[in-house]
């Protein structure tokens, strides 16, 4: 493999999925004008982003059968000139249709680029180096939030709508020309990324990844870990720490960045101890989602606004469900064939957005059924609604939880049944201390006879 190609490539990947983040991500700075551009309800809101939503779930597993067939190069600057298009359709929006038009078209090419970049890395680098890269693929793409929170912020309140649109519309354009002229799919001499199979083949090989239980526990590991920061991040966390928290607009804005932030930070870490603890991957997707579901408690149980600490300690745990849900793809990788790497890693990528997609909608439609019904005096997005519709998430977490451990079981069986046992967690601890202490010990008795 050449090093520097491998590199280049790796990069202008990683910098198209930050460009495709950018745009998936910009809809939750522009909620506010978007309600008064669209004349647009809390449900309507909602909308732009559930329908991205569904498109880019929907699509995941025909994509990641195309992409085993096509290859990353096409599907990358495929998207990345569908999210171009789609955001010129939202500059030029002045209705709530055709601004869903748009929102579509960015869904589409938003569901091509992910897992297109993800099946670069095992092809143009070593097997130790993959689940390392894979985080900081998924992390370092999360700086396209940076340049919805911040440019194009201020874009879009010092020029206007069409003008931040547009400039997104012409970042797509950079990402489509930079992959078609950069990437390659496959480093020169190695076997092809494309798999010429027929139609029954490909069936064959969903059905094949789908009933891997492996499989299966990567799409509930990113079910349960991805949902609620996503949520927080694309749509409803702003106006929840504007409008229902009484943060200003710079604060806000400063909390969204420390999410990326946070994300970059430990994502490297949970990348590396991945790669060290394959058998604990569950353990610590169980230990983030716990996490996330203690920090929500904290924050909605009092009837009055949350500490600027604890809204901070709420973006940290988020934000490290961002990488924990990497490790889903990790799943997808170990249980599967190369060949089938690509529609396993579209069937776990469905976990999350579908979660993320169902609870965005039903917040924004209980907003909108305790605003109509005068239950709360502080009207759409006062905090007392606010409470009551995020409680919403719990429902998910707790589906989440369920069907990871079922699904573990059915894993840790199959393993078992080639003879793979997985020890069980106190007798691993157990048996670190013992080395640890026998370590001390030899070094006690290293010490002592160099006295002596």
């Amino acid at each position: 493999m050449n090093g520097k190609r491998a590199w280049l490539v790796w990069g202008v990947g990683v910098f198209a999925y930050l460009i495709a983040i950018s745009q998936r991500t910009s809809f939750g700075v522009a909620g506010l004008a978007a309600t008064e551009r669209f004349d647009a309800t809390a449900s309507a809101l909602s909308a732009f982003t559930v329908i991205q939503l569904v498109v880019y779930a929907g699509l995941q597993i025909p994509v990641g059968v195309m992409v085993d067939r096509f290859g990353p190069r096409i599907m990358i600057a495929t998207g990345a000139a569908l999210m171009a298009v789609g955001q010129l359709q939202l500059a030029a929006a002045t209705t709530v249709p055709a601004g869903v038009v748009g929102r579509v078209f960015v869904g589409a090419g938003d569901a091509m680029t992910f897992i297109a970049v993800i099946r670069l890395i095992p092809l143009w680098f070593p097997v130790r180096r993959v689940p390392v890269l894979t985080q900081l693929t998924g992390q370092l793409g999360q700086f396209g939030q940076l340049i919805s929170i911040a440019p194009f912020a201020f874009v879009l309140h010092s020029a206007g709508w069409s003008p931040a649109f547009l400039g997104l519309a012409a970042l797509g354009v950079l990402a489509c020309v930079l992959a078609a002229s950069l990437l390659r799919d496959s480093p020169v001499g190695a076997p092809s990324a494309t798999t010429k199979r027929s139609f029954r083949e490909t069936g064959s090989d969903l059905g094949t990844a789908w009933r891997q239980p492996g499989t299966r526990l990567g799409l509930w590991s990113h079910f349960a870990t991805q949902f609620s920061g996503t949520v927080f991040v694309l749509t409803w966390g702003y106006p929840f720490l504007v409008s229902g928290q009484g943060l200003s607009t710079a604060t806000a804005s400063v909390l969204l960045s420390l999410f990326v932030v946070v994300g970059i930070i430990f994502g490297p870490f949970l990348g590396s101890w991945v790669g060290r603890h394959p058998l604990r991957r569950s353990t610590m997707v169980l230990a983030v989602t716990f996490a996330i579901i203690a920090v929500w408690l904290a924050v909605l149980l009092p009837a009055r606004p949350a500490p600027l600490w604890l809204l901070v300690l709420l973006v940290l745990v988020l934000a490290i469900g961002g990488p924990a849900s990497m490790i889903a793809f990790d799943f997808a990788r170990t249980f599967n064939p190369s060949h089938r790497i690509g529609t396993a890693t579209g069937i776990v990528n469905v976990g999350g957005f579908f979660a993320a997609l169902v609870t965005m909608y039903m917040i924004g439609l209980i907003l909108d059924l305790l605003n109509g019904a005068g239950v709360f005096s502080g009207g759409l997005y006062s905090l007392d609604a606010f409470r009551v519709a995020f409680s919403f998430q719990f429902i998910v977490l707790g589906i989440g939880v369920f069907a990871v451990i079922a699904t573990r079981r059915k894993v840790r069986r199959t393993m078992a049944e080639r003879g793979e046992l997985v020890p069980a967690l106190r007798d691993v601890l157990a048996d670190n201390q013992r080395r640890r202490r026998q370590f001390r010990a030899e070094q006690h008795q290293e010490r002592q006879s160099r006295k002596d």
